[in-house]
């Protein structure tokens, strides 16, 4: 949709003080909440980070942290100290809104709303270090405008981008109490370091991307637009470049509506997409709408399928392997698409899980929240999906005491935050997963780099998946799954790929088809086959299988016992060597963690030759 278009759609807007809540008076909702019985768990949560926080000094950015990126290549030290003066943000904003006679909130919200104004940029070390200002000498005119003059500030990132529309969102809701110079000087910055670079200094390499940077970036920047831009002409130049990403953003997704980025950042993706998109309609009267597309529709169902039991997710790629529910955002989409599944609420994130602290999740937990849906939820059920287009079959089955969940992928290596994985599987019980995908690792500059694949988390040694020849799968588009199927026979599914083209031409693999039998039974069994063909006799072939929960071997037995459950290894030891390795890794925030890996070499590797190996669930 072109300016003139959207121009036109906004003749008739909602005003700007009316697109939060359109239909009720702000004072009364949120002396609502603050009365309401079902609020009162996530209220309590933040007033008691609130009580911690007014004691605490606010830290400082300084300029020693922000050198640590590039001087030793780690994130934490700098990420730590900015996500915490925006929790800093969104606690005092919050609280100021509900207790406004509180003169110590008041206070403190300003104080932190200036200190953010003040940072030198909102983006994150690791973004920006790749910039003008800090690449080379820069010379400067007092007679020719330089793009130089707005430096980092104008490097607009996730962060950033989020910043810009956290501030914009927070002068909206609370500019009848902020003094005059604080409700100029965040416009100010608002204009300086987003709005005008995204005009002036773009496109940027986010606007095309098919992953969740178009849509958070994107998502933020037209956002803070419709709650601070007026004039319609800027603001409907700003809204269809913004229109514009946010359809890269959804070239990312097929028709089955699944995210092979994995579902913290489906959550993180999608949710800016919805908070954008939910403005954007009210702003024009429903006139512009994005939640009429069917494909919005089936992003809206991915949630439901990727869970495993509880807080347990179906964790390929960069995503953790627990995850609690944005109630704020299901029910909204519970609200658009009566078919996505409201989950039980002790299954909702907490105030302070988000380690970054976003404002746009943490305001709509509470914005969007339906006190009539908070007892409708539900534990998620058996269920199979097959996700033909990500290559996923997704598979939770219950019996009398317990859910059993099994999943698998197919895809390729050169998925959105990839790991090289093709072929790997989860097996899951009731909160403990006994053949594991370790998710995302800790966050560096190597991580993103060259070196990626030789972090445990990333590179096929940290997936179950075969060793051939003592080679790995290897990354890029072209090493992927080929002859994707998955049908059922009774009770058993079944799901088929071939694997040779993830080990490219030097492994020497001309046929490695893999096979998962996923039997439903009281206690479920999986059965995996795989039937090699080489171009010569092979001199090693390993099966490989990963898992956090300590293997047992003894009198010829492998099993690895869980708090209520053991999974019986099976295999025939005529065919199939086993041993055990214990590896470790830093986990996303930087623990570090337990892993080990079962390793089956086949005996006697020949140019045709099979590996049946069985799990069976056993209390």
């Amino acid at each position: 949709m072109k300016s003139d278009e959207i121009k036109q759609l906004l003749q008739q807007s909602m005003p700007v003080d009316k697109l939060l809540f359109p239909s009720c008076e702000q004072e009364s909702w949120w002396e609502h909440v603050r009365q309401a019985e079902a609020y009162r768990p996530m209220i309590d949560e933040i007033r008691a980070e609130a009580a911690l926080l007014l004691d605490q000094t606010a830290p400082a950015l300084s300029y020693s942290l922000f050198r640590i990126f590039k001087d030793r290549g780690t994130r934490l030290e700098y990420e730590r100290v900015y996500f915490e003066m925006r929790k800093r943000l969104n606690t005092f904003a919050i609280m100021s809104l509900l207790e406004p006679e509180r003169e110590d909130y008041q206070s403190a919200l300003e104080e932190t709303l200036w200190s953010i104004c003040n940072e030198y940029t909102w983006s994150l070390p690791a973004h920006v270090n790749t910039t003008t200002e800090s690449t080379v000498e820069t010379e400067y005119s007092v007679q020719k405008p330089s793009e130089a003059i707005a430096g980092n500030a104008g490097a607009i990132d996730l962060f950033s981008a989020e910043t810009g529309f956290a501030l914009s969102e927070i002068l909206r809701l609370t500019e009848h109490r902020l003094p005059l110079l604080l409700r100029n000087r965040i416009r100010h910055e608002v204009y300086r370091r987003i709005f005008w670079p995204f005009i002036h200094q773009g496109p940027f390499h986010w606007e095309t991307a098919s992953h969740n940077w178009a849509a958070v970036c994107a998502g933020s920047i037209g956002a803070a637009a419709l709650h601070l831009i007026k004039d319609q002409d800027d603001l409907s130049i700003i809204l269809e470049r913004v229109l514009q990403a946010m359809n890269h953003y959804l070239s990312g997704f097929k028709s089955d509506g699944a995210t092979t980025e994995g579902y913290g950042y489906w959550y993180y993706g999608f949710g800016f997409f919805v908070f954008f998109a939910d403005l954007l309609k009210v702003k024009t009267g429903g006139a512009l709408s994005l939640f009429s597309d069917e494909k919005i529709h089936q992003i809206a169902l991915f949630q439901q399928k990727c869970f495993l039991c509880g807080t347990s997710v179906v964790n390929f790629s960069d995503s953790q392997p627990e995850s609690h529910i944005h109630m704020g955002l299901t029910h909204y989409l519970n609200r658009m698409y009566p078919d996505v599944e409201l989950p039980e609420f002790a299954l909702r994130t907490s105030y302070t899980e988000d380690h970054c602290n976003r404002w746009g999740t943490a305001f709509r937990n509470l914005l969007w929240f339906q006190e009539d849906k908070a007892a409708n939820g539900a534990p998620w059920g058996p269920a199979t999906y097959f996700l033909e287009d990500s290559q996923w079959l997704i598979s939770r089955h219950a019996d009398e005491i317990g859910m059993y969940c099994f999943a698998a992928k197919g895809g390729h290596n050169a998925e959105p935050h990839n790991h090289n994985d093709v072929g790997h599987f989860i097996l899951h019980y009731e909160g403990e997963t006994f053949l594991a995908d370790l998710g995302c690792g800790m966050y560096t500059k190597e991580y993103f780099g060259a070196e990626r694949y030789s972090y445990l988390c990333n590179g096929a040694q940290g997936h179950s998946v075969p060793v051939i020849n003592g080679r790995l799968q290897q990354a890029g588009a072209e090493y992927r799954a080929r002859e994707v199927s998955c049908y059922s026979d009774g009770d058993t599914i079944h799901f088929e790929m071939e694997l040779s083209a993830a080990y490219g031409a030097d492994a020497q693999v001309k046929l490695l088809k893999r096979g998962f039998a996923w039997e439903r039974t009281e206690k479920p069994v999986l059965t995996l086959t795989d039937t090699f063909e080489f171009t010569r006799t092979p001199d090693e072939i390993t099966e490989r299988f990963v898992t956090v929960l300590e293997p047992v071997m003894a009198d010829g037995k492998l099993t690895i016992p869980g708090k209520e459950q053991r999974l019986i290894v099976s295999y025939d030891p005529d065919v199939l060597e086993p041993h055990i390795h214990k590896l470790e890794y830093a986990d996303h925030y930087g623990v570090m963690k337990d892993v080990y890996a079962i390793e089956m070499k086949l005996r006697h590797p020949s140019q045709q030759c099979s590996a049946v190996v069985q799990f069976q669930f056993e209390s």
